[in-house]
Parts: C-alpha cells; sequence; structure tokens
C-alpha cells in the first residue's frame, strides 16, 4: 500500500492540489473540494475543505487500510495548506457509526461555519456520514440566493437547509423547509441566526415529503420556487425514492405547488441516468405545454475536476449537464391559467 501511495496517490494529491491553490487561497472560509477520487483517480478518496478543517473520506476501503490512507492523505493536506488546523477522516463503507461520522486525525474543534457568496452556513462535519454542506450544490445555493428576492421558497428534502437559507438571504419573502430529520433542519435556523436573517420569514417543518406535500397541498399553498433536491434511494413507511426509475413521479408530485410561471429546480444525483435519458424524461412531462426547461446550472469545477485532472469517465454520461449531480430549472404553467396569459 505504501508503494502504490507513492507511485499513484501522492502524485494524484499534489497535481489536483496545484489547480487549487489559487481557490483555497481566495476562500478562506468557503468550502471547496481539494480531491475528487471519482474523477480524479483514486476513487477510494475524496478531499474536501470547510474553512480551516480538511475532511478525508474512504469510500471503498476500511479498517486498518482506510485508515493508513486517511493518515497519509490528511498528513499531505497539512504538511501543503498551512491554513488547515484539523483534519476530520470518515470511513463511509465502516461497521463503526463513529468511524463512518468521522474521527479528528489532527487539531481539534472542525470548523463549525462556513461563508459562501457573502452568506453563512452552519456545519457540523461529525454530525452525519457526511459533511452537512453539499459541495456540488454551491452554484444552486448562488442562484437561490439570485433569484429568491421577494419569492416564496418550497425547500423539500431540505437536509441542513441550505439552499433556502440561501434564498432567504436573497430577500425571499418566505421559505418552508421539509425534511424527516428535526437535527438536520436545527442547523437551518443556526444559519439563519448566523446571517441575522428574520426566524420569522423560514419554517422548517420535519416531516417526510410525501406526508408534507399533501399537507401544503390540502392548505392549498403554492410557491414561486420550489426545490426537489431528494436522496438517491429511499424508502420510508411513506413512500420510496428511485432516481434512476422514478424521478418523474416525484416531479409531479411537487409541480402542483409551484405558481404559475413559477419555478421548479430539481436536483438529480443518479449516477448511472444519464444526463440525456434525465432531459428527456423531463421534456416527456412538458408535452402538454405545462413545464419546460428554462436552464441547467453547472457543478463547481472544483468538484468535478478539472481537464488537466480528470481520469476516465462516469459510468453514465452526463452529457448536457457536466457532472452526474444534474440540475436544471424548470418553469411551470398550472392548467386553466395558461390560455391568459397568451
Amino acid at each position: 500500500m505504501k508503494e502504490d501511495w507513492q507511485q499513484t496517490l501522492l502524485p494524484l494529491l499534489e497535481k489536483t492540489l496545484e489547480k487549487r491553490l489559487s481557490l483555497c487561497e481566495d476562500s478562506d472560509s468557503g468550502a471547496l473540494r481539494l480531491f475528487n477520487g471519482f474523477t480524479e483517480g483514486y476513487p477510494s478518496l475524496t478531499v474536501d475543505l470547510y474553512s480551516n478543517t480538511v475532511l478525508l473520506m474512504a469510500q471503498k476501503t476500511s479498517g486498518e487500510a482506510a485508515e493508513a490512507l486517511l493518515k497519509t492523505a490528511g498528513y499531505f493536506y497539512t504538511k501543503h495548506l498551512p491554513r488547515v488546523d484539523c483534519v476530520v477522516a470518515k470511513q463511509r463503507t465502516a461497521t463503526s457509526d463513529r468511524l463512518k461520522q468521522g474521527v479528528i486525525l489532527h487539531g481539534d474543534d472542525p470548523a463549525a461555519q462556513v461563508t459562501e457568496n457573502g452568506a453563512v452556513y452552519a456545519i457540523d462535519l461529525l454530525m452525519n456520514q457526511d459533511s452537512s454542506l453539499y459541495i456540488d450544490t454551491r452554484n444552486l445555493r448562488a442562484w437561490m440566493t439570485q433569484y429568491g428576492k421577494g419569492k416564496e421558497v418550497l425547500n423539500t428534502f431540505a437536509y441542513t437547509g441550505s439552499l433556502g437559507v440561501a434564498a432567504l438571504a436573497g430577500g425571499a419573502a418566505r421559505v418552508v423547509q421539509i425534511d424527516r430529520n428535526r437535527k438536520f433542519l436545527e442547523m437551518a435556523q443556526k444559519s439563519a441566526g448566523l446571517n441575522g436573517l428574520n426566524d420569522k420569514s423560514m419554517k422548517c417543518i420535519p416531516v417526510d415529503f410525501f406526508v408534507g406535500v399533501g399537507q401544503i397541498k390540502q392548505r392549498r399553498e403554492s410557491f414561486d420556487i420550489v426545490v426537489l433536491d431528494p436522496p438517491y434511494f429511499s424508502v420510508t413507511d411513506k413512500g420510496r425514492v428511485d432516481l434512476v426509475t422514478e424521478s418523474a413521479r416525484l416531479v409531479n408530485k411537487v409541480r402542483p405547488l409551484v405558481k404559475d410561471g413559477g419555478k421548479l429546480v430539481v436536483v438529480n444525483n443518479a449516477l448511472f441516468l444519464s444526463g440525456a435519458d434525465f432531459v428527456h424524461g423531463l421534456e416527456e412531462l412538458g408535452r402538454g405545454g405545462f413545464l419546460s426547461i428554462d436552464e441547467t446550472i453547472p457543478i463547481p469545477e472544483d468538484f468535478t475536476g478539472y481537464p488537466e485532472t480528470r481520469v476516465g469517465r462516469p459510468p453514465a454520461d452526463p452529457a448536457p449537464f457536466n457532472h452526474s449531480t444534474k440540475i436544471v430549472v424548470l418553469t411551470v404553467r398550472q392548467k386553466g391559467k395558461t390560455d391568459d396569459r397568451q
């Protein structure tokens, strides 16, 4: 393994860090991906930077091999990035919840917040198996801030609510965030507080997506912007989420909640669903003229990897998107109102 690191991993870490050094210097309080092993030649490892903390994730290995891998990578980044004063390591395939949620390899307290596009987001790098703030949706948060002013926003599958907080930071009139996990939604409330935002303008509801959407329909509420950012796959006693085979069904679930002429933001991170198939499915939904593709939102290049650092191809071609995380903004027209606009 040591020989493998010397001949394969360490040169990759050096090459990929060199491409991101300017971002590290410009984003002292932000979050960015330092190494995407899936696209940059070493699928067992991903590395993210959250303010002063490096977050390492061993993806396909566990036990002693994972520990050695993580310690080697952690030493590399503390040596090459002076700003780093904490290293957190997670083993995604470990049997121990503690190892999945993360252990501190270096330093004391991990970063508790990051600043991005002028907004502050509370994070907890040890709370869950991931980071509590997704780097791949950074550009979507910027979009929410830009287009959220004066809007009423519904964020489904909200997780820690960063997309809703971004809209609120941009001047949204009202934000509703729904997620099954109350603990995750508490992070959204912390983020709102860090930005000095009016907590009366944001409502966080711990409820299953299928139940929450049904309740909103019963109240006849509608929104200018609705975000649909579900997990890749999930099953509860209330419903099933499968982004490869049932993405259209979820879109139809929330489409009635969008005001006529409003926006439906759909995120699909299914690795085995091609971008062309995803777009085709959306176009089929729009055949009646009530749903149309407005724009796509790219994934940041530090997350996807750079042309000089990317190796190989994903299982399914993401084109016309630039990554398997596919983000599209749709315009919704409601029946009975379309003709009035012509």
